[in-house]
């Protein structure tokens, strides 16, 4: 018996659904551990998901493999499907996430961008420009010290950049710009994404616990602005789609699924800006005429938590696929160096500099960073999810950024 017209056999999708079940559970295990109070949460599914990359992407490959067969049905040689399905499990993990994150920081974000409208967009510029500097500065010393031509390691370390600010929008530009260099760029995002995610991960930790901040405290600053309640109390009863919310949820993903198909030149919101955009408009609104178009708080904390689970096993087993294959201690440090300027010059930069609260600062990093697991870690170590506002504020412009650096790296250096 075979499913999809004969792409995957009844096995392979069972062996497909048995590896995520078991990466899931044990990195959920893996997370729930705590050392001297840092723990790895939900990023504990990536890092699970990297080492299951490493030592089972080929089993998992063959069992994705398929005949290719001619006119005549006699057999011409084999296609593994294998990175096709990550790639679904990957997209559909994004696209749950970050509409549920949309929905979340719907009802503050407008009141909260507009107060902090400046300092929003000038983090994330800071954020994503420095990260460009960082890459230029390694290209320029890396490139006295490495066999690659001038191109294929210019792609390589933008490749870097990109995992190391975890943007998909920028590793898929920086590959469009690359051309005859694509491979490169994927190299380099595979091996920078693993302390791309970990790195942003623990700081959002760490930063709390060094300042001893008051996290009780530290919630009164970040919600008193535009409060839920003054968006939320409709006279009469709305009309509910259905007991979850999940159709208003599934509506947003589809028109944000449109809105991010859409070029400018090389530029898209991607799914991931659509969804976001789409889910803060109908979160911000809550309702239309008598019909409401909020999901309940309970559907929106299971599908932010599945989709971030999926969207980390997605890239983690690709990633660790490509980390044995092309791994070198040196391009680790690349990436390492590319994460952690922009993440310390844009806390300090929002701190001294901007004043901002503790977690306003550090919800705008993980959008400015474009940190997807981040923001996920962020909100159950600040005990609240409206950190979703500042990731929301800084993601759309960072997004754009990072986009423009990406491009401007391979055409400056190639």
């Amino acid at each position: 018996m075979e499913l999809f017209g004969g792409i995957f056999s009844v096995k392979a999708v069972v062996f497909l659904l048995l590896s995520v079940m078991g990466i899931t559970a044990v990195g959920y295990i893996l997370g729930r551990i705590e050392i001297k109070g840092i723990s790895l949460g939900t990023a504990g599914v990536f890092l699970v998901a990297l080492l299951y990359g490493c030592l089972f992407y080929k089993d998992l490959a063959a069992q994705l493999t398929v005949d290719l067969k001619d006119e005549m049905g006699n057999v011409i040689g084999t296609e593994s499907f294998i990175s096709s399905a990550l790639k679904v499990i990957d997209n559909i993990g994004l696209i749950l996430f970050v509409t549920a994150v949309g929905f979340i920081a719907g009802p503050n974000f407008f009141g909260n961008f507009k107060k902090n409208f400046k300092s929003y967009v000038v983090l994330a510029v800071i954020i994503i420009f420095s990260g460009g500097l960082a890459c230029a500065g390694c290209i320029l010393v890396g490139r006295n010290f490495t066999d690659l031509d001038s191109g294929e390691f210019t792609a390589l370390l933008t490749g870097i950049l990109s995992g190391a600010l975890t943007s998909t929008p920028g590793f898929s530009a920086a590959k469009e710009a690359a051309k005859d260099y694509v491979d490169a760029v994927s190299v380099g995002y595979g091996i920078a994404y693993i302390f791309g995610v970990l790195g942003v991960v623990f700081f959002v930790q760490l930063v709390p616990k060094m300042l001893k901040a008051n996290m009780e405290e530290e919630r009164k600053q970040l919600v008193n602005i535009d409060s839920k309640s003054d968006k939320k109390q409709f006279k009469g009863k709305l009309i509910e789609m259905d007991s979850f919310g999940i159709m208003p949820f599934a509506a947003a993903a589809v028109f944000g699924i449109i809105i991010g198909s859409f070029k400018f030149g090389n530029f898209s919101l991607s799914t991931t800006g659509g969804c976001l955009l789409s889910s803060l408009v109908m979160g911000h609104f809550g309702r239309v005429d008598k019909i409401n178009i909020m999901p309940k708080d309970s559907t929106l904390k299971v599908f932010r938590e599945f989709g971030l689970m999926m969207f980390l096993i997605g890239a983690g087993v690709s990633g660790g696929a490509k980390f044995v294959q092309y791994f070198e201690p040196i391009y680790f440090l690349y990436g390492i160096i590319m994460t952690l300027v922009p993440l310390i010059l844009g806390f300090i930069f929002a701190k001294y500099v901007l004043k901002l609260s503790l977690l306003n600062n550090l919800g705008s990093i993980t959008g400015g960073m474009t940190s997807t697991p981040a923001l996920g870690t962020l909100i159950s170590t600040a005990g609240t999810e409206d950190v979703a506002s500042a990731y929301a504020a800084t993601y759309p412009v960072a997004l754009i950024s990072v986009v423009l650096v990406s491009q401007f790296m391979i055409m400056i250096f190639k």
